[in-house]
């Protein structure tokens, strides 16, 4: 009995530092930009730059990040020779999307294609880290006549992230909602550090990473949930598209790290330029999945490259 009440007391309070919690994280990280009506429900953008150096780039945001984390890696540089937009993904930093909707990289592309058509864009590049590479692909291939080129880093590309998707779907699940409302964002901003410098080795995390970032937008209860439906649903969405790569028919050039642990390039990147003719490939020794950090300069130069091109 005393384990029992002990249990709720845990449980009661985690509710209540997640709801004073989730309103501290969005009071230190407020939206900068403006906001565009899209797939039924209030999209948030930045744009920075405005050169006319080629067509517009749109920065897509990886699962778990928002607009801000895309801004820090690759906005200052690319915004000193392009026009930049950066979106936060329906669901992701300030964006919404509609309850139980809107996970697949398909549904993201049509909201996608809405904003280019509130931002009068006719053709752009699409800059996509992770799953925001994927969501860059299902965009080309529904889209084809509004992307002047792809650069895709690290990029999920095929089937065989299974046990990712597995674990993020259990979650996306009415016991994953209680969990989120409860204890997942006392715990996760305990993990948050760890979590991140993870995902960057074996490069060094960035200092001030979290913060700069904005990383702990995800911990929101809304937010995560998207996060675990997005992730969960991968697996599903990667064997439709990946039947479809035969059909790609823009210039798509992909960074890929091969020390990249989560998406191994073997198993993605080199597979996509198997089936896409259209598609070059740049394994870099010795890097792991953030690139965009920490081969900043190499992504600037794919998107000069594509936008000389186009």
């Amino acid at each position: 009995m005393t384990a029992l009440i002990i249990a709720v007391a845990v449980v009661c309070a985690g509710a209540v530092v997640t709801v004073i919690g989730a309103r501290v994280i969005e009071w230190r990280h407020p939206p900068r930009g403006r906001f565009v009506d899209a797939g039924g429900c209030r999209q948030h953008i930045v744009e920075i730059g405005g050169a006319a150096d080629g067509p517009p780039v749109v920065l897509l945001h990886g699962a778990g990040a928002n607009l801000e984390e895309m801004n820090l890696a690759l906005g200052a540089q690319l915004a000193a020779r392009h026009r930049v937009i950066l979106v936060d993904r329906p669901g992701f930093g300030f964006s919404a999307r509609k309850r139980g909707e809107g996970s697949s990289p398909s549904e993201q592309a049509a909201v996608l294609r809405e904003i280019f058509d509130r931002l009068g864009i006719d053709r752009a590049i699409l800059v996509g880290h992770s799953w925001g590479g994927t969501l860059a692909l299902a965009f080309a291939l529904d889209f084809p006549q509004r992307v002047a080129g792809l650069v895709l880093i690290a990029p999920a590309t095929h089937p065989g992230v299974w046990s990712l998707s597995a674990v993020n779907s259990a979650l996306a699940t009415p016991f994953g909602s209680f969990f989120a409302r409860t204890l997942a964002l006392p715990f996760g901003a305990l993990l948050m550090w760890p979590g991140s410098r993870t995902a960057f080795l074996p490069q060094a995390i960035p200092p001030r990473y979290v913060k700069n970032s904005a990383a702990m937008l995800v911990l929101r209860p809304p937010t995560l949930m998207n996060n675990w439906a997005d992730v969960g649903s991968l697996e599903e969405a990667l064997a439709q598209l990946a039947g479809r790569y035969g059909a790609l028919d823009v210039p798509t050039i992909v960074v890929n790290g091969d020390k990249d642990l989560l998406v191994p390039p073997e198993k993605h990147a080199l597979k996509l330029a198997a089936a896409a003719p259209c598609v070059t490939v740049n394994v870099l020794p010795g890097f792991g999945h953030m690139l965009h950090h920490a081969a900043a300069d190499r992504i600037a130069a794919a998107v000069a490259q594509l936008a000389a091109d186009s």
